[in-house]
């Protein structure tokens, strides 16, 4: 998929972002491969975050095991499955870092490769970044 294109599905899936009261009513869990697929992809979008020059920095001196274990819940509760998400609200875990549009867009296509590398579908892959795209303002600019 081109990078217009695939920057336009993801803006699609940003305005079309449903509620987290929506995160039950679908299967998306299981797409993702259940609590073990969902850690594989967390786990490739970290190493893929790291390898990325313009976002690799956001990641120096953190908690790589516990930011694993955080987005690993995070997005387990997002897509309807078991997990309940224990961390810090988005606002205090990103307050002070400085994430751009630019940063948030490169976190976008970390966890697309990862989830492409995992074989994981693209209207599977839209449902999740939806979701995820409702905390863009909680996340970019504070």
């Amino acid at each position: 998929m081109n990078k217009l294109l695939m920057v336009t599905v993801l803006f699609a899936a940003l305005l079309m972002a449903p509620s987290q009261a929506d995160a039950r009513d679908d299967h998306l869990y299981n797409e993702l491969g259940g609590t073990a697929g969902i850690e594989q992809i967390v786990e490739d979008l970290l190493f893929n975050s790291i390898d990325d020059r313009r976002i690799r920095h956001h990641f120096e001196g953190v908690d790589m095991v516990r930011l694993h274990e955080k987005l690993s819940e995070q997005i387990c509760e997002l897509a309807g499955g078991p997990c309940v998400y224990t961390g810090d609200d988005m606002v205090k875990s990103h307050t002070g870092m400085g994430v751009t549009r630019g940063d948030f867009n490169a976190l976008v296509e970390a966890l697309q490769l990862a989830m492409d590398d995992n074989e994981v579908s693209v209207p599977a892959q839209n449902r999740l970044l939806a979701r995820l795209a409702s905390m863009y303002d909680e996340i970019v600019g504070l």
